[in-house]
């Protein structure tokens, strides 16, 4: 087993500290020794000199549940951003648990999210899942949080009515169930069916099961816009009666009339929350735009308990007279995307059907007129029965302003929320780009963040968070996760307009002491391992 030594590195430790000149030494798995200079006799040298040296990244929050079974180009576009990391499970769904009662339709609501789950796969508990992963060549490292949508949805469906005390133990024995698999927490998806429904007293049940495992609560709040601030008092208070730390998912204020005052307030929650001992992060992307699916552009009163029931209904006049009606109407707790940016700020980025793909890249608004419809939501209600609910879409719903505020507090961690529905061609660019996009425009471009402090929200933060102890840092004794690349060569070239292209410019990313990417070419997709909560 020969020696690695990285040497003349212009080296960023993870901790947010200014960098620093120097070497590495990695023997095996791991880094033994980091000095201003090091020699070792018959060590494999790599020449850093020009080049910043920093730990892995560490993206939390991807939407890669079955990418590692089922796309075999799965590590190419998240090792190209330095990506060594992530965790899956997130906003609440996830692929398991499944059951008969509605596999079918969970894994057809997921797909705008996950991807397409082949038929006959299928995960029906957590161990069937870590089973599945642990038999796969992982590119990457991957975490995995228990999905309450998906624990409900395999108990009861996607209908409105809330657990009975015999489901709601059954959902407290799925959460245990994932802990037990070595998950590191809990996610809610609150905006989404069949949570949407839930009261504050059932999600706070079901976080607690987390909790005594020492696993985190990481949640896409209620509402994002209007209903913000309202939205993230709920999540704090729900972690603070379940007596779990708290991660609130890419916080953000959407809507135009709410830009540049309403994450401001919510910020204000989170740090009185923070004063009086609560544990509680937050994390975000670095665009102006989101990604989501088009159900989630419904009002809560036209959701229906089935995805069939939802597209018979809109397949029909009534159905989309209700939706337009239902539109213009206001609805306690539920944001108006639609109202709030317009449908010319709705972008189609994912369809399933071949015919529609010329639909992707262009906005609803456009798209509408370009068809022939008097109204965009008539348009909505004819596409989601066409493709039976399985559209994604880009929403420019942020200001940068907004984003920026965010990016600069202590306490928030660089996330890409990257879907992996559809063919690709017109995903979101935080699938292709977040990294590269947060250290060229944050760091090097607008100096919103230093460097190190950039680093640290990918890198030691974001490991500290979660609880895994050896990672995110350059020190001895770490797993070698390393990056060797120039910063100011390290670039994006994805965008809203269609263009997915990959990152550029990673140098050399090495996992477990092993070369995976050199010169921007993957050399190794089997260095991955399965992270497991205190293991």
């Amino acid at each position: 087993m020969s020696d690695i030594l990285i040497k003349n590195g212009l080296i960023y430790d993870g901790s947010g500290s200014l960098p620093f000149q120097g070497d590495i030494l990695i023997h095996g798995e791991k880094i033994v020794e980091v000095a201003r200079k090091i020699e070792k006799e018959g060590a494999q040298v790599t020449d850093a000199s020009g080049k910043a040296v920093t730990p892995g990244f560490i993206d939390i929050h991807r939407h890669c549940d079955i990418a590692p079974f089922t796309n075999p180009h799965f590590g190419e576009i998240e090792l190209a951003q330095g990506i060594t990391s992530t965790f899956v499970g997130n906003c609440g769904l996830a692929p398991v648990p499944s059951t008969p009662l509605c596999r079918k339709e969970l894994y057809d609501y997921l797909e705008p999210v996950i991807g397409k789950v082949p038929e006959g796969l299928a995960f029906e508990t957590y161990e069937d899942y870590w089973k599945a992963l642990e038999a796969a060549e992982l590119p990457i490292n991957i975490g995995f949080f228990a999905a309450s949508d998906s624990i409900k949805v395999a108990i009861k469906g996607f209908g409105s009515k809330a657990y009975t005390e015999e489901e709601l133990k059954k959902a407290q024995e799925y959460v245990k169930s994932a802990m037990a698999q070595g998950a590191f927490g809990i996610t809610l998806g609150i905006m989404y069916q069949p949570e949407c429904y839930s009261s504050r007293e059932e999600l706070t049940a079901v976080a607690k099961a987390a909790a005594g495992s020492g696993g985190i609560l990481c949640t896409h709040i209620r509402g994002e816009g209007d209903s913000l601030v309202e939205s993230v008092e709920e999540v704090i208070d729900v972690a603070a009666k379940a007596g779990i730390p708290l991660n609130i998912s890419h916080l953000k204020s959407t809507g135009i009339k709410n830009w540049n005052n309403r994450i401001f307030e919510a910020v204000g929650k989170i740090e009185k929350a923070r004063e009086s001992g609560q544990d509680v992060t937050a994390d975000f992307y670095p665009y102006d735009g989101g990604s989501t699916t088009l159900q989630s552009l419904l009002p809560p009163t036209v959701m229906k308990e089935t995805l069939e029931a939802l597209v018979k209904s809109l397949s029909v006049p009534e159905g989309k007279e209700k939706l337009k009606s239902e539109l213009n109407k206001v609805h306690p707790g539920w944001d108006n995307m639609a109202e709030s940016i317009g449908w010319d700020r709705i972008i189609i980025s994912s369809v399933a059907l071949e015919k529609n793909t010329f639909m992707q890249g262009q906005t609803i608004g456009a798209l509408a007129v370009k068809l022939g419809y008097d109204e965009p939501s008539d348009l909505v209600a004819d596409l989601l029965t066409e493709e039976n609910g399985k559209v994604g879409i880009i929403v420019l719903s942020m200001s940068q302003e907004d984003v920026d505020s965010v990016a600069k507090l202590p306490f928030t961690m660089l996330i890409s929320d990257s879907l992996y529905g559809g063919d690709g061609k017109n995903a979101h660019p935080r699938l292709l780009g977040t990294t590269a996009r947060f250290l060229n425009d944050f760091v090097i471009k607008r100096r919103v963040l230093s460097m190190e402090q950039a680093i640290r929200k990918m890198t030691s933060l974001p490991a500290k968070r979660m609880g895994i102890k050896d990672r995110g840092f350059i020190k001895p004794g770490y797993q070698a996760d390393v990056l060797v690349f120039q910063p100011e060569k390290f670039i994006d070239h994805a965008d809203y307009t269609g263009k997915h292209d990959p990152c550029t410019g990673m140098d050399l990313v090495l996992m477990g002491g092993k070369r995976v990417l050199e010169n921007g070419i993957l050399v190794d997709r089997t260095r991955g391992k399965l992270l497991r909560k205190d293991r």
